[in-house]
């Protein structure tokens, strides 16, 4: 019996035309987020493998636990189930998964994972994502804000129009309106969230409560072939408010004395890297595979 039988997340490949994967990465999105947040930008990353990568890789866009199409999935509702599902679904691909790409909250998600898989996997990136508990990161308030603004919104909606003026108005930027608008979906008697937000609760408690670090700052050493050839990369933004000042000390600190480790800055983005700066953490991440 498979040792990780259980929930499955949805997932979807994405390669380069012209070349075979040789090894595969997960990319994993934020709070409230979906694997399609991300489709053009990996696509892009996929093609730039086409040509003379000795082992290409090939990505696995993944909705997390209760997002997306991900939806129903048992208890508990913590980071480490939703990394537990990352193995159970790696079991079912039988793919060779070598590296994991994680952005806000999938950032700790892929913390974990990488505990887990610690002698096997090879890259490992870090999007504008602390290991901090939240009560010790800025902006810290923002997820729990959306949550509280999501549980508000009378049901059925009227119109998709109706819910993003919903999200403006509660003080809101237009692109995250469209972002979360892309969980409102048209049934029979108007449109609904497709978000358990009890579910959401649960993971953003969790997702506070957790502390990281130690899966950076004190890994236990690799052995066999991750030891020489992992590699891990922090992307943050410049202008992001999600990531504690002293955070960003404490990457630096330990870029200084790890060399597995680096740390980039994109100095004109915000939180949402591949957004704000799709071009410079294209160049980033395209030279660090």
């Amino acid at each position: 019996m498979n040792a990780h039988a259980g929930f499955v997340p949805h997932h979807a490949l994405v390669t380069a035309p012209s070349a075979a994967p040789a090894r595969w990465m997960l990319v994993l999105h934020g709070i409230f987020g979906s694997g399609a947040n991300w489709r053009t930008f990996v696509r892009r990353l996929a093609e730039s493998q086409a040509e003379g990568a000795p082992r290409p890789w090939g990505f696995i866009l993944v909705d997390l636990r209760a997002h997306g199409m991900s939806q129903s999935p048992p208890a508990p509702h913590t980071v480490a189930a939703a990394a537990e599902d990352l193995l159970r679904l790696g079991d079912q691909l039988g793919l060779d998964v070598r590296g994991v790409m994680g952005h806000s909250f999938g950032g700790k998600v892929a913390l974990v994972y990488l505990e887990r898989r610690l002698d096997e996997l090879e890259r490992v990136f870090l999007l504008d994502s602390d290991p901090s508990p939240r009560e010790a990161s800025a902006g810290a308030s923002e997820s729990a804000s959306v949550l509280e603004l999501l549980r508000a919104i009378p049901q059925p909606i009227a119109s998709r129009e109706v819910f993003l003026e919903a999200v403006r108005s509660a003080g809101f930027s237009r692109g995250i309106a469209e972002w979360l608008a892309m969980n409102v979906r048209r049934e029979g008697d108007g449109f609904r969230i497709r978000l358990d937000l009890d579910i959401m609760s649960d993971l953003l408690a969790d997702y506070s409560a957790r502390d990281l670090w130690h899966v950076l700052e004190a890994p236990p050493k690799p052995s066999g072939a991750a030891r020489e050839e992992r590699r891990g990369h922090v992307v943050l933004g410049g202008r992001s408010t999600a990531i504690a000042p002293a955070s960003r000390e404490r990457f630096e600190a330990l870029a200084a004395r790890a060399p597995w480790l680096s740390v980039h800055v994109l100095p004109g983005a915000g939180h949402w890297l591949h957004a704000d700066d799709p071009d410079g953490l294209f160049e980033v991440l395209r030279a660090a595979l």
